[in-house]
């Protein structure tokens, strides 16, 4: 996964933001694609020297601003073969969330605080 390769790069761990990144992007394949239209892969630290700790801001945006997506209340059933990936989100990340725009875009950031 290029995901794995850039932070690998970056000498940065791999495991939650991988997920995270497989969980956004297919979300983002199933509920957010339009037709000709693809989603968008962000991936950047902040907060370096600057005191707060780094950070990994992972951003997907796609094509579907009028799709936004909430963790599934209650639970997903043990049987049901979808509906974990924001739970998993929620679990894996320190923040996550939702930035409208530009239309028709939306972006679904997940952040992850990073060892020192």
């Amino acid at each position: 996964m290029l995901t794995v390769a850039h932070l690998t790069d970056w000498g940065l761990p791999t495991e939650s933001a991988a997920q995270v990144v497989a969980e956004l992007a297919c979300n983002a394949v199933v509920h957010g694609r339009v037709l000709g239209r693809d989603f968008r892969l962000g991936l950047r630290v902040t907060g370096e020297g600057d005191g707060s700790g780094a950070t990994l801001r992972i951003e997907v945006a796609d094509a579907r601003g009028d799709r936004h997506p909430t963790v599934p209340r209650p639970p997903v059933s043990d049987g049901a073969e979808s509906g974990r990936g924001l739970l998993l989100v929620q679990a894996l990340a320190d923040r996550w969330g939702v930035e409208a725009g530009p239309p028709p875009r939306k972006t679904v950031r997940a952040e992850i605080a990073l060892p020192s």
